[in-house]
Protein backbone atom coordinates (compact mmCIF):
# COMPACT_ATOMS: atom_id res chain seq x y z
CA UNK A 1 0.00 0.00 0.00
CA UNK A 2 1.09 3.59 -0.90
CA UNK A 3 -0.07 6.68 0.31
CA UNK A 4 -0.41 10.39 -1.26
CA UNK A 5 -1.11 13.34 1.29
CA UNK A 6 -1.72 16.60 0.37
CA UNK A 7 -2.69 19.83 2.21
CA UNK A 8 -5.49 20.93 0.22
CA UNK A 9 -7.93 18.18 -1.96
CA UNK A 10 -10.70 19.00 -5.22
CA UNK A 11 -12.63 14.83 -4.90
CA UNK A 12 -13.62 15.51 -8.82
CA UNK A 13 -17.34 17.09 -7.58
CA UNK A 14 -16.09 19.50 -4.40
CA UNK A 15 -13.16 20.92 -2.15
CA UNK A 16 -12.82 18.63 0.47
CA UNK A 17 -11.55 20.77 3.60
CA UNK A 18 -8.43 19.80 5.21
CA UNK A 19 -6.82 18.16 2.79
CA UNK A 20 -6.81 14.54 1.86
CA UNK A 21 -4.57 11.23 2.41
CA UNK A 22 -5.55 9.10 -0.79
CA UNK A 23 -4.37 5.03 0.14
CA UNK A 24 -3.98 3.41 -3.65
CA UNK A 25 -2.93 -0.31 -3.44
CA UNK A 26 -2.17 -2.13 -7.16
CA UNK A 27 -3.98 0.36 -9.47
CA UNK A 28 -7.23 1.49 -7.40
CA UNK A 29 -7.68 3.69 -4.23
CA UNK A 30 -8.09 1.85 -1.25
CA UNK A 31 -9.11 4.92 1.15
CA UNK A 32 -9.49 8.33 1.49
CA UNK A 33 -8.65 9.75 4.34
CA UNK A 34 -8.76 13.20 6.13
CA UNK A 35 -5.42 15.14 5.41
CA UNK A 36 -4.13 14.83 8.69
CA UNK A 37 -4.87 11.24 9.19
CA UNK A 38 -1.48 8.62 10.13
CA UNK A 39 -1.14 6.50 7.66
CA UNK A 40 -1.30 2.43 8.07
CA UNK A 41 1.28 0.84 9.56
CA UNK A 42 4.36 0.44 6.74
CA UNK A 43 2.75 2.28 4.25
CA UNK A 44 4.76 4.90 2.48
CA UNK A 45 3.43 8.26 1.71
CA UNK A 46 4.20 10.89 -0.69
CA UNK A 47 3.89 14.64 0.54
CA UNK A 48 4.51 17.76 -1.27
CA UNK A 49 4.08 20.14 1.15
CA UNK A 50 1.65 23.51 -0.33
CA UNK A 51 0.15 21.48 -2.93
CA UNK A 52 -3.84 20.01 -4.43
CA UNK A 53 -4.80 16.32 -4.89
CA UNK A 54 -7.26 16.12 -7.65
CA UNK A 55 -8.00 12.99 -9.72
CA UNK A 56 -5.89 12.57 -12.96
CA UNK A 57 -7.57 14.92 -15.51
CA UNK A 58 -10.07 13.69 -18.82
CA UNK A 59 -9.49 15.29 -22.35
CA UNK A 60 -12.93 14.32 -23.90
CA UNK A 61 -11.34 15.10 -27.13
CA UNK A 62 -8.28 13.87 -28.68
CA UNK A 63 -6.93 12.70 -32.00
CA UNK A 64 -3.89 10.41 -30.81
CA UNK A 65 -3.03 10.24 -34.03
CA UNK A 66 -2.29 13.95 -34.81
CA UNK A 67 1.53 15.17 -34.04
CA UNK A 68 0.22 18.57 -33.56
CA UNK A 69 2.18 19.98 -36.46
CA UNK A 70 0.47 22.50 -38.92
CA UNK A 71 -0.35 19.25 -41.36
CA UNK A 72 -1.23 16.84 -38.20
CA UNK A 73 -4.43 15.71 -40.23
CA UNK A 74 -3.29 16.22 -43.36
CA UNK A 75 -0.31 13.51 -43.07
CA UNK A 76 -2.25 11.15 -41.69
CA UNK A 77 -3.11 8.90 -45.02
CA UNK A 78 0.58 8.91 -46.21
CA UNK A 79 1.57 7.03 -42.54
CA UNK A 80 2.57 3.54 -42.25
CA UNK A 81 1.22 1.84 -39.31
CA UNK A 82 4.35 1.95 -37.50
CA UNK A 83 4.57 5.45 -38.00
CA UNK A 84 0.81 5.90 -36.85
CA UNK A 85 1.90 3.83 -33.75
CA UNK A 86 4.84 6.02 -33.21
CA UNK A 87 2.67 9.03 -33.36
CA UNK A 88 0.20 7.92 -30.71
CA UNK A 89 2.60 6.78 -28.10
CA UNK A 90 4.33 10.11 -28.18
CA UNK A 91 1.06 11.75 -27.93
CA UNK A 92 0.12 9.28 -25.01
CA UNK A 93 2.83 10.26 -23.15
CA UNK A 94 2.76 14.12 -23.28
CA UNK A 95 -0.70 13.48 -22.44
CA UNK A 96 0.18 11.72 -19.19
CA UNK A 97 2.81 14.40 -18.53
CA UNK A 98 0.17 17.43 -18.14
CA UNK A 99 -1.92 15.22 -15.58
CA UNK A 100 -4.31 13.75 -18.06
CA UNK A 101 -4.79 9.80 -17.23
CA UNK A 102 -7.48 9.34 -19.59
CA UNK A 103 -8.68 10.30 -23.12
CA UNK A 104 -11.29 10.28 -25.62
CA UNK A 105 -9.92 9.59 -29.05
CA UNK A 106 -12.85 11.05 -31.48
CA UNK A 107 -10.86 10.62 -34.78
CA UNK A 108 -8.08 8.00 -36.15
CA UNK A 109 -6.73 6.67 -39.30
CA UNK A 110 -7.86 3.97 -40.03
CA UNK A 111 -9.16 2.03 -36.36
CA UNK A 112 -5.32 2.83 -35.59
CA UNK A 113 -6.36 3.63 -31.95
CA UNK A 114 -9.12 1.43 -30.88
CA UNK A 115 -7.44 -1.82 -32.79
CA UNK A 116 -3.81 -1.21 -31.18
CA UNK A 117 -3.69 1.41 -28.29
CA UNK A 118 -6.55 1.19 -26.16
CA UNK A 119 -4.96 -1.67 -23.73
CA UNK A 120 -4.09 -1.02 -20.48
CA UNK A 121 -0.11 -0.70 -21.02
CA UNK A 122 1.40 2.65 -19.17
CA UNK A 123 -0.66 5.43 -20.62
CA UNK A 124 -3.49 7.17 -19.89
CA UNK A 125 -6.88 5.14 -19.90
CA UNK A 126 -8.24 5.70 -23.12
CA UNK A 127 -12.02 5.52 -24.98
CA UNK A 128 -12.08 5.37 -28.83
CA UNK A 129 -14.25 6.03 -31.67
CA UNK A 130 -12.30 5.24 -34.53
CA UNK A 131 -13.04 7.07 -38.04
CA UNK A 132 -15.39 9.57 -37.37
CA UNK A 133 -18.87 9.09 -39.97
CA UNK A 134 -18.80 11.85 -42.50
CA UNK A 135 -20.26 12.31 -45.90
CA UNK A 136 -18.73 11.92 -49.09
CA UNK A 137 -15.37 13.94 -49.21
CA UNK A 138 -17.04 15.68 -45.96
CA UNK A 139 -14.84 16.83 -42.84
CA UNK A 140 -12.58 14.24 -42.08
CA UNK A 141 -12.75 12.24 -44.92
CA UNK A 142 -9.60 10.74 -45.85
CA UNK A 143 -9.55 9.32 -42.29
CA UNK A 144 -11.68 6.22 -43.61
CA UNK A 145 -15.20 7.29 -42.63
CA UNK A 146 -17.28 8.18 -45.26
CA UNK A 147 -20.79 7.06 -45.55
CA UNK A 148 -24.06 8.20 -47.59
CA UNK A 149 -27.77 7.26 -47.19
CA UNK A 150 -29.53 6.00 -44.36
CA UNK A 151 -28.95 2.29 -44.87
CA UNK A 152 -24.94 3.04 -45.31
CA UNK A 153 -24.87 5.48 -42.26
CA UNK A 154 -26.49 2.70 -39.96
CA UNK A 155 -24.09 -0.18 -41.71
CA UNK A 156 -21.21 2.37 -40.26
CA UNK A 157 -22.75 2.28 -36.68
CA UNK A 158 -22.78 -1.69 -36.92
CA UNK A 159 -19.37 -1.76 -38.12
CA UNK A 160 -17.92 0.67 -35.24
CA UNK A 161 -19.87 -1.77 -33.02
CA UNK A 162 -18.44 -4.67 -34.60
CA UNK A 163 -14.83 -3.27 -33.82
CA UNK A 164 -15.26 -2.77 -30.69
CA UNK A 165 -15.44 1.45 -30.51
CA UNK A 166 -16.75 2.84 -27.53
CA UNK A 167 -18.58 5.56 -28.89
CA UNK A 168 -19.72 6.69 -32.45
CA UNK A 169 -18.45 10.06 -33.58
CA UNK A 170 -20.22 11.82 -36.50
CA UNK A 171 -19.30 15.00 -38.50
CA UNK A 172 -23.06 16.46 -38.53
CA UNK A 173 -21.32 19.78 -40.27
CA UNK A 174 -18.49 21.20 -42.09
CA UNK A 175 -15.29 21.83 -40.70
CA UNK A 176 -11.84 24.22 -40.27
CA UNK A 177 -9.48 22.16 -41.98
CA UNK A 178 -10.85 20.13 -44.47
CA UNK A 179 -10.85 22.14 -48.00
CA UNK A 180 -13.94 21.64 -49.90
CA UNK A 181 -16.62 21.63 -46.53
CA UNK A 182 -18.65 24.49 -45.40
CA UNK A 183 -18.40 24.92 -41.25
CA UNK A 184 -21.88 27.01 -41.83
CA UNK A 185 -24.01 23.72 -43.61
CA UNK A 186 -25.21 20.13 -42.22
CA UNK A 187 -23.37 17.11 -43.98
CA UNK A 188 -26.32 14.83 -42.85
CA UNK A 189 -30.39 15.46 -43.01
CA UNK A 190 -31.70 15.20 -39.59
CA UNK A 191 -33.55 11.65 -40.76
CA UNK A 192 -29.94 10.15 -41.23
CA UNK A 193 -28.51 11.68 -38.26
CA UNK A 194 -31.70 10.09 -36.14
CA UNK A 195 -30.98 6.78 -38.00
CA UNK A 196 -27.43 6.73 -36.50
CA UNK A 197 -28.69 7.94 -33.05
CA UNK A 198 -30.75 4.81 -33.18
CA UNK A 199 -29.00 2.18 -34.19
CA UNK A 200 -25.86 2.93 -32.31
CA UNK A 201 -28.30 3.13 -29.10
CA UNK A 202 -29.30 -0.18 -30.36
CA UNK A 203 -26.08 -1.41 -29.63
CA UNK A 204 -25.35 0.20 -26.34
CA UNK A 205 -23.63 3.14 -28.39
CA UNK A 206 -23.53 6.85 -27.44
CA UNK A 207 -23.33 9.41 -30.06
CA UNK A 208 -21.40 12.63 -30.16
CA UNK A 209 -21.79 15.25 -33.18
CA UNK A 210 -19.51 17.27 -34.66
CA UNK A 211 -21.05 20.55 -34.98
CA UNK A 212 -20.33 24.43 -35.99
CA UNK A 213 -22.90 25.71 -37.24
CA UNK A 214 -26.60 26.56 -35.56
CA UNK A 215 -28.21 24.76 -38.20
CA UNK A 216 -25.92 21.64 -37.46
CA UNK A 217 -26.24 22.26 -33.79
CA UNK A 218 -29.89 22.46 -34.39
CA UNK A 219 -30.34 19.79 -35.76
CA UNK A 220 -28.08 17.15 -33.62
CA UNK A 221 -30.78 18.52 -30.90
CA UNK A 222 -33.61 17.09 -33.04
CA UNK A 223 -31.64 13.68 -33.69
CA UNK A 224 -31.56 12.98 -29.69
CA UNK A 225 -27.20 13.01 -30.03
CA UNK A 226 -25.65 12.34 -26.86
CA UNK A 227 -23.18 14.83 -27.09
CA UNK A 228 -21.78 17.67 -29.23
CA UNK A 229 -18.54 18.42 -30.45
CA UNK A 230 -17.64 22.69 -30.67
CA UNK A 231 -21.53 23.51 -30.41
CA UNK A 232 -20.29 26.95 -32.00
CA UNK A 233 -23.89 27.93 -32.83
CA UNK A 234 -22.02 30.06 -35.68
CA UNK A 235 -24.01 31.86 -38.08
CA UNK A 236 -22.89 34.91 -40.39
CA UNK A 237 -22.41 37.99 -38.28
CA UNK A 238 -20.72 35.22 -35.32
CA UNK A 239 -21.82 33.26 -32.77
CA UNK A 240 -25.39 33.04 -32.44
CA UNK A 241 -27.24 31.33 -28.74
CA UNK A 242 -31.13 31.04 -29.17
CA UNK A 243 -32.43 30.52 -25.59
CA UNK A 244 -34.85 28.00 -26.85
CA UNK A 245 -32.03 26.12 -28.40
CA UNK A 246 -29.58 26.49 -25.25
CA UNK A 247 -32.49 25.37 -23.03
CA UNK A 248 -33.33 22.44 -24.95
CA UNK A 249 -29.77 21.48 -24.54
CA UNK A 250 -29.78 21.54 -20.94
CA UNK A 251 -32.97 19.59 -20.75
CA UNK A 252 -31.71 16.62 -23.50
CA UNK A 253 -28.90 16.38 -20.81
CA UNK A 254 -26.20 16.79 -23.79
CA UNK A 255 -22.73 16.74 -23.17
CA UNK A 256 -21.14 19.79 -25.09
CA UNK A 257 -17.35 20.08 -25.50
CA UNK A 258 -16.84 23.65 -26.62
CA UNK A 259 -13.01 22.26 -27.99
CA UNK A 260 -11.10 25.62 -25.69
CA UNK A 261 -7.79 25.84 -25.16
CA UNK A 262 -5.16 27.51 -26.90
CA UNK A 263 -1.13 27.13 -26.81
CA UNK A 264 -0.03 30.65 -25.96
CA UNK A 265 1.93 32.78 -28.75
CA UNK A 266 0.64 30.55 -31.63
CA UNK A 267 -1.01 32.18 -34.62
CA UNK A 268 -4.27 30.20 -35.69
CA UNK A 269 -4.50 28.44 -38.22
CA UNK A 270 -4.96 30.56 -42.23
CA UNK A 271 -8.08 28.60 -42.20
CA UNK A 272 -9.57 29.23 -38.79
CA UNK A 273 -8.35 33.15 -39.90
CA UNK A 274 -10.36 33.09 -42.69
CA UNK A 275 -13.23 31.60 -40.69
CA UNK A 276 -13.14 34.05 -38.73
CA UNK A 277 -13.18 37.08 -40.95
CA UNK A 278 -15.84 35.99 -43.00
CA UNK A 279 -18.09 35.56 -40.09
CA UNK A 280 -17.40 37.76 -37.78
CA UNK A 281 -16.43 35.36 -34.70
CA UNK A 282 -14.07 36.57 -32.38
CA UNK A 283 -12.41 35.12 -29.28
CA UNK A 284 -14.95 37.30 -26.75
CA UNK A 285 -18.06 36.22 -28.87
CA UNK A 286 -17.24 32.42 -28.10
CA UNK A 287 -16.32 33.01 -24.50
CA UNK A 288 -19.50 34.91 -24.17
CA UNK A 289 -21.86 31.80 -26.53
CA UNK A 290 -20.63 29.36 -23.82
CA UNK A 291 -21.21 31.44 -20.31
CA UNK A 292 -24.58 31.49 -22.00
CA UNK A 293 -24.58 27.91 -22.52
CA UNK A 294 -23.25 27.36 -18.89
CA UNK A 295 -25.91 29.40 -17.07
CA UNK A 296 -29.02 28.32 -19.52
CA UNK A 297 -28.05 24.55 -17.04
CA UNK A 298 -25.60 23.30 -20.55
CA UNK A 299 -23.47 20.69 -19.24
CA UNK A 300 -19.88 21.26 -20.16
CA UNK A 301 -16.86 19.06 -20.13
CA UNK A 302 -13.64 19.69 -21.33
CA UNK A 303 -11.19 18.48 -24.21
CA UNK A 304 -8.71 19.99 -25.96
CA UNK A 305 -9.07 18.93 -29.68
CA UNK A 306 -6.00 17.56 -28.62
CA UNK A 307 -3.12 16.99 -31.25
CA UNK A 308 -4.93 19.12 -34.52
CA UNK A 309 -2.18 21.32 -34.69
CA UNK A 310 0.47 23.39 -33.18
CA UNK A 311 -2.03 25.27 -31.31
CA UNK A 312 -3.81 22.48 -30.23
CA UNK A 313 -0.84 20.07 -29.01
CA UNK A 314 -1.53 17.05 -26.69
CA UNK A 315 -1.57 18.41 -23.28
CA UNK A 316 -3.62 21.27 -23.96
CA UNK A 317 -6.33 20.35 -21.74
CA UNK A 318 -5.16 22.65 -18.57
CA UNK A 319 -6.01 25.53 -20.91
CA UNK A 320 -8.69 24.16 -22.21
CA UNK A 321 -10.11 24.15 -17.96
CA UNK A 322 -8.66 27.87 -17.78
CA UNK A 323 -10.45 29.32 -20.82
CA UNK A 324 -13.87 27.82 -19.40
CA UNK A 325 -13.32 30.22 -16.34
CA UNK A 326 -12.61 33.28 -18.76
CA UNK A 327 -16.27 32.36 -19.99
CA UNK A 328 -17.88 32.86 -17.23
CA UNK A 329 -17.72 29.25 -15.20
CA UNK A 330 -17.05 29.13 -11.42
CA UNK A 331 -13.52 27.71 -10.94
CA UNK A 332 -15.23 23.98 -9.34
CA UNK A 333 -17.21 23.77 -11.98
CA UNK A 334 -14.43 23.61 -14.64
CA UNK A 335 -12.60 21.50 -12.87
CA UNK A 336 -15.38 18.74 -12.84
CA UNK A 337 -15.78 19.32 -16.47
CA UNK A 338 -12.48 17.57 -16.85
CA UNK A 339 -12.89 15.03 -14.12
CA UNK A 340 -16.02 13.59 -12.68
CA UNK A 341 -18.14 15.23 -15.71
CA UNK A 342 -16.23 14.34 -17.81
CA UNK A 343 -16.02 10.39 -16.81
CA UNK A 344 -19.33 10.23 -17.25
CA UNK A 345 -19.65 11.47 -20.84
CA UNK A 346 -16.54 8.97 -21.88
CA UNK A 347 -18.50 5.85 -20.29
CA UNK A 348 -15.86 5.89 -17.34
CA UNK A 349 -17.76 7.10 -14.56
CA UNK A 350 -17.48 4.17 -12.45
CA UNK A 351 -13.61 4.07 -12.94
CA UNK A 352 -12.55 7.10 -12.86
CA UNK A 353 -12.89 11.16 -12.52
CA UNK A 354 -13.39 10.90 -8.41
CA UNK A 355 -11.21 10.42 -5.41
CA UNK A 356 -13.49 7.48 -4.20
CA UNK A 357 -12.45 4.14 -2.93
CA UNK A 358 -12.81 1.36 -5.72
CA UNK A 359 -12.07 3.40 -8.29
CA UNK A 360 -8.97 3.46 -10.45
CA UNK A 361 -5.97 5.36 -8.61
CA UNK A 362 -5.35 7.68 -11.21
CA UNK A 363 -4.46 11.16 -9.29
CA UNK A 364 -2.88 14.05 -9.97
CA UNK A 365 -0.67 16.83 -7.60
CA UNK A 366 0.24 20.58 -8.52
CA UNK A 367 1.52 22.98 -7.05
CA UNK A 368 -0.64 25.46 -5.50
CA UNK A 369 -4.59 25.58 -5.09
CA UNK A 370 -6.73 25.45 -9.03
CA UNK A 371 -10.12 26.39 -6.55
CA UNK A 372 -7.83 30.22 -6.07
CA UNK A 373 -5.43 30.06 -8.90
CA UNK A 374 -6.74 27.85 -11.71
CA UNK A 375 -3.30 28.36 -13.37
CA UNK A 376 -1.99 26.10 -11.13
CA UNK A 377 -3.17 22.97 -12.88
CA UNK A 378 -0.25 23.43 -15.11
CA UNK A 379 2.54 22.94 -12.03
CA UNK A 380 2.58 19.67 -12.07
CA UNK A 381 4.33 18.15 -9.50
CA UNK A 382 3.19 14.24 -9.30
CA UNK A 383 0.64 12.27 -11.75
CA UNK A 384 -0.57 8.40 -10.94
CA UNK A 385 -2.04 6.77 -13.57
CA UNK A 386 -4.36 3.39 -12.24
CA UNK A 387 -1.56 2.90 -9.21
CA UNK A 388 1.58 3.89 -11.54
CA UNK A 389 3.66 6.66 -10.75
CA UNK A 390 4.25 8.79 -14.12
CA UNK A 391 7.55 9.96 -15.66
CA UNK A 392 6.66 13.82 -15.64
CA UNK A 393 10.21 14.72 -16.69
Amino acid sequence: MRGYRADTAFDGERRLTGGVLVLVEDSSIVGIEPGLSAAPAGCEVTHFPGTTLLPGLIDTHVHLCGDSSPRALDRLPGLSPSELDDAIEAAKRRTLAVGVTSVRDLGDQEWAVVDRHRGAGDGPTVVASGPPITSLRGHCWSMGGEAAGTAALRQAVRDRSDRGADIVKIMASGGVLTPGTDVLACQFSVEELRAVVEEAHDVGLGVTAHAHGLPAVEQCVAAEVDGIEHCSCLVTGGFRTPPELAAALAAAGIAVCPTLGVASGVEPPPQLKALMEATGATVEGRRGHFGKLYRAGVTLISGGDSGISPGKPHGILPNAVADLTDCGVPTADALTSATSLAAWACGLGERTGRLRAGLDADLLIVDGDPLLDIAALTRVRKVVSRGRDVDIA
